[in-house]
């Protein structure tokens, strides 16, 4: 999974600490962390990727890594892209020599789909594409808002519009969100109310304590056009009931 999400380089931390199926969807910050995983951009990475096994029921088949027949995917078909497979839409799109730089990158289709901040130019900066090459990158940002879609292109074009709005960087790193250690030991003890603590909040399927039930993928502001609709339908029909 590591390897499809394009993180293959944490690897032996999840491996040390025993992390399998089970566990990942109830990892937190501070646990991604003690797995010494900093990145900011890889943190989103991660909980990007556990939202799309949500999605799919946590098929460990459910990523596509090589190209099928696919003239024009549609970004309910990109969010499930792999590393491997966005790397080949590189060379698709005749960025063949700037491809192996996203190795070890973390962007799969469900950062690029999903999270609001991943842009085009967070992409050229991942690509290690000059500044200077502007036709290059007018190129990549091209093609990067026909491959997302128009309601993804907008969202992302408004979030970045907004005020307060951080960019997306390559170096930002994460700091704990308290102090203390962090064991894989509480993950179990974890209550619903409590789920925020998540990388990828969880639907636990049962109102919380308050009566309130949480929202599918909640800690996502986007979702996929195919997930909006699952969303929006699921919504209707308390509604209706």
């Amino acid at each position: 999974w590591l390897d499809d999400i394009g993180l293959p380089q944490y690897k032996d931390q999840f491996h040390e600490a025993r992390v399998d199926g089970r566990v990942i969807q109830y990892l937190t910050v501070n646990d991604l962390l003690t797995l010494k995983v900093t990145s900011q951009l890889h943190h989103l990475s991660i909980k990007c990727a556990i939202h799309v096994l949500h999605a799919n029921k946590f098929n460990p088949h459910c990523l596509r890594r090589r190209p099928v027949e696919e003239k024009n995917p549609s970004p309910s078909e990109v969010v499930q892209w792999s590393n491997h497979r966005v790397m080949e839409w590189l060379r698709a799109v005749d960025l063949a020599e700037y491809a192996p730089n996203l190795r070890g990158s973390g962007v799969h289709g469900g950062l690029v789909i999903l999270e609001p901040r991943f842009s085009a130019e967070t992409l050229a900066l991942l690509l290690n594409i000059p500044p200077q090459k502007t036709l290059l990158r007018r190129h990549l940002a091209s093609a990067f808002s026909l491959l997302v879609g128009t309601q993804a292109t907008q969202e992302k074009r408004e979030y970045a519009n907004a005020t307060g709005h951080v960019p997306l960087t390559t170096t930002a790193k994460v700091r704990p969100k308290k102090l203390g250690f962090t064991q894989f030991s509480h993950l179990r003890k974890k209550k619903p109310d409590e789920a925020a603590d998540y990388i990828c909040p969880i639907d636990s399927g049962a109102p919380s304590a308050n009566g309130v039930c949480y929202r599918p993928y909640g800690g996502l502001r986007h979702l996929s056009p195919l997930l909006d609709r699952q969303s929006e339908r699921k919504e209707q029909a308390g509604v209706q009931s």
